[in-house]
Formats: structure tokens, C-alpha cells, sequence
């Protein structure tokens, strides 16, 4: 993943709306426009918006089945994400947590 596809994503997650879109295209992919416009307590146009941001970041891409466009998360993007910002930062802290394990067990045979 490029720098300015990093940017675009952390972008496209940095509204709360558009992640809530996520939310609930992970949670049922495949909805339609109107489905996804259900409960979000904005425009249609607001919405289509938001989808629009969530495509040109590749986090949701869509499929026409007869009249409706229906929309799929990707989470390809957000796995490359947390494997690049997130994943690397766990290694030293699981580390550091094994290796003060074994010096507390150390610790405990001496009593």
C-alpha cells in the first residue's frame, strides 16, 4: 500500500459517519443505497457522499444487480493499515509482557 492510499484510508476512517457505513456494511455486506441510508439520520446525498469518500479509498466498492447498486466492504485496506501502524508496535510489548512473565516466575521459585 503506496503513502497517499495510507492517507486516503486514514481520511476515509477519520469520520465517525463513514465509519459507522463500515460498521454496518461489515456487520451486512451488500446493502443498497437505501438500506445503508436506514437509522444514519442524514441525506440521501450526504450518505452518497460518504460512500463516495469510502470508494476512492477502496474500503467499499459495489455491484449492480439489476436496478440496485448494492455496496461491499473491503477490509483489505484496513488489515494492510493495521498491519503496517498497528502489528509492528505489538511485537515489543508482547515481548517485554513474555519476558517479565518468566522473571516473576524466577522470582517466585527464590521464595
Amino acid at each position: 500500500m503506496m503513502q497517499s492510499d495510507d492517507d486516503a484510508v486514514f481520511r476515509a476512517l477519520a469520520d465517525a459517519s463513514r465509519r459507522e457505513l463500515l460498521d454496518r456494511l461489515h456487520a451486512e455486506s451488500g446493502q443498497t443505497l437505501g438500506e445503508l441510508c436506514q437509522g444514519m439520520g442524514m441525506t440521501r446525498q450526504a450518505v452518497t457522499k460518504h460512500l463516495a469518500i469510502l470508494e476512492e479509498a477502496n474500503l467499499v466498492s459495489w455491484q449492480r444487480h439489476g436496478r440496485e447498486k448494492r455496496h461491499f466492504i473491503n477490509p483489505v485496506p484496513i488489515a494492510a493499515i493495521a498491519e503496517r501502524w498497528i502489528r509492528k508496535f505489538e511485537q515489543p510489548r508482547l515481548e517485554a509482557l513474555s519476558e517479565l512473565k518468566q522473571r516473576l516466575e524466577r522470582h517466585g521459585d527464590d521464595t
